[in-house]
């Protein structure tokens, strides 16, 4: 009997364990280029707040994203090109007007077409590939 219970916890273990530990796609030049829609943002990953967004980011074969269709004042604009770069599991893209500044992400979690992303200081941005 005990022999029984101890294989089903064990299986149990294996199942759940499988499930959590499961690697997302790692975030590459390759596999982020395109247009993403930026659908929500929220404060941290514990937040139940979570604020709408609008705008698409671009990522271009040539290491550039554009961030297209951000709200302002009841109108919409894109930003200009910057550069972006992935290491680590990391994009840094490049803060307009700021030489050699960058905002950086850590990947949360990416398929085909799902990304999640970590700001710096723990917000989280929620996008879809178009």
């Amino acid at each position: 009997m005990k022999r029984i219970n101890v294989a089903a916890i064990v299986t149990s273990l294996l199942l759940i364990g499988g499930n959590v530990f499961a690697e997302s796609t790692p975030l590459t030049n390759e596999n982020i280029q395109g247009a993403w829609t930026l659908e929500h943002t929220k404060k941290s990953e514990k937040s139940e707040d979570i604020f709408k967004r609008e705008d698409t980011w671009v990522f271009n074969s040539n290491g550039t994203v554009t961030i297209k269709h951000i709200p302002r004042d009841g109108d919409y604009y894109d930003q200009l090109p910057v550069n972006y770069e992935i290491e680590d599991n990391k994009l840094k893209v490049a803060i307009l007007g700021r030489a050699g500044r960058f905002d950086s992400f850590s990947l949360i979690n990416k398929d085909e077409t799902n990304m999640i992303l970590k700001a710096r200081f723990g917000a989280i941005y929620q996008f879809v590939k178009r």
